[in-house]
């Protein structure tokens, strides 16, 4: 499992403190009336719902500011950790995957699990359950972030003014048409996990939608100058006169900084038709050749080639040929659609499968030791880069002229 980027590890004796769920959600027990009802699920949700609103703790909040205060005192000076980051569409089981991936038992009576999941209400109201970026830490100490979904009508919905204009400042001054910026929020959590994580799982639903592959590769496009929470262009010294802060935030990155943390492509909601193994082999040899000169998924052996070899065509037939080992997963419906075809694996152990990966996982490490409460710290410095590149904005700006957005 990825850490901080190795060092030693804090005083023992300073105890870190965990966040097993939001605050206020540990004496569930009481809410419960006992006996029958529907299942875990169901109950989990019907009692965080009478729970009041904790969405202060959001490091992202719904005003696109990053917080860091309340999020603060459950991280300590420990360097020995893993971030790992969640980016998908509405309903297609983010929370669902990071409970797994924390080690919730649903089938333990009057425990909530650490993030909320869609519940029925908020299904048939089409609204979505997490604003932001909703943070949670494990005993093991792995970070989990849970962030809002991307390509959301509920989320351009709340976003958008009568004349059509976006009431979140998403490019520091710009003003921009409330569909244009939606998909420029989209683009900028995708930067940010993949500054901050070690590692991202991207979520799609169903085999056929590559609209998160697409984000991803844009993702990759735009990222060049956002460092990683350990780099020194973030942190400079209290006495020095030569730069101001807003001069930091607005530092460009050198380029042996580049940093991308290591994705793992889920796609849940699979019919029963679609998951065959032979579909599979296919999807992931179609991820491994959409990617393949991105600088999401590359080998050792990849990165080697390219740095020795000077010709673009050489590195590339070089790059290609390396073997790229794309972590793909498939998910199926949770009660399945009906279909008498044997499944390849059932919903339950799909989700194990996926948890093992993540927990298993070598990600890339950050290029410096850095401990917890510095990585938070930091992770606010990049998001002021991200809402301030130069590049974002001019990407921007082409999609603003390109016909596409209402202006």
């Amino acid at each position: 499992m990825a850490g901080g980027s190795g060092g030693a590890t804090s005083n023992p004796s300073s105890a870190p403190k965990i966040l097993l769920a939001k605050p206020g959600l540990v004496a569930a027990g009481k809410f419960s009336r006992g006996g029958g009802g529907g299942g875990a699920d169901e109950d989990a949700t019907a009692l965080r719902s009478r729970l009041p609103s904790v969405g202060s703790l959001n490091l992202l909040s719904d005003s696109w500011d990053f917080h860091i205060d309340r999020f603060l005192p459950f991280l300590t000076d420990n360097t020995e950790f893993t971030v790992v980051g969640v980016i998908g569409p509405p309903g297609v089981g983010k929370s669902t995957i990071l409970n797994e991936i924390y080690g919730f038992d649903s089938s333990s009576p009057g425990m909530l699990p650490p993030f909320g999941v869609e519940s029925e209400e908020t299904r048939a109201m089409a609204r979505h359950s997490t604003v932001g970026i909703e943070p949670r830490v494990s005993s093991e100490r792995i970070i989990l972030l849970d962030t809002q979904p991307v390509f959301s009508p509920s989320v351009l919905a709340e976003m958008i003014r009568p004349d059509g204009s976006s009431t979140i400042s998403v490019i520091s001054g710009e003003s921009l048409s409330a569909e244009l910026a939606h998909e420029m929020m989209s683009i900028q959590l995708g930067v940010l996990l993949a500054s901050i994580c070690h590692i991202v799982i991207v979520v799609s639903e169903g085999v056929h939608d590559a609209s998160m592959w697409r984000l991803m590769l844009t993702v990759d496009l735009l990222k060049h100058g956002i460092p990683d929470p350990s780099s020194t262009t973030l942190t400079h010294p209290q006495s020095s006169t030569m730069s101001s802060d807003k001069e930091i935030t607005n530092k460009p990155l050198e380029s042996g900084d580049e940093y991308m943390a290591a994705p793992i492509f889920v796609h849940t909601r699979v019919r029963d038709q679609d998951n065959t193994l032979r579909n599979f082999q296919l999807l992931k040899k179609a991820l491994a050749q959409c990617f393949s000169t991105s600088s999401f998924v590359r080998s050792e052996e990849g990165e080697d080639a390219a740095k020795d070899v000077q010709s673009s065509a050489l590195a590339f037939e070089a790059h290609k040929s390396s073997d790229i080992d794309a972590k793909l997963f498939l998910v199926p419906s949770k009660g399945g659609d009906g279909s008498s075809r044997p499944l390849i694996e059932s919903y339950a152990s799909s989700l194990w499968k996926v948890r093992d990966q993540v927990l298993s996982m070598t990600a890339s490490s950050f290029s410096r030791t850095v401990s917890e409460r510095d990585w938070l710290k930091n992770s606010g410095k990049i998001w002021e880069l991200i809402k301030n590149s130069p590049i974002i904005a001019d990407y921007c700006r082409t999609l603003q002229t390109s016909g596409l957005y209402r202006k």
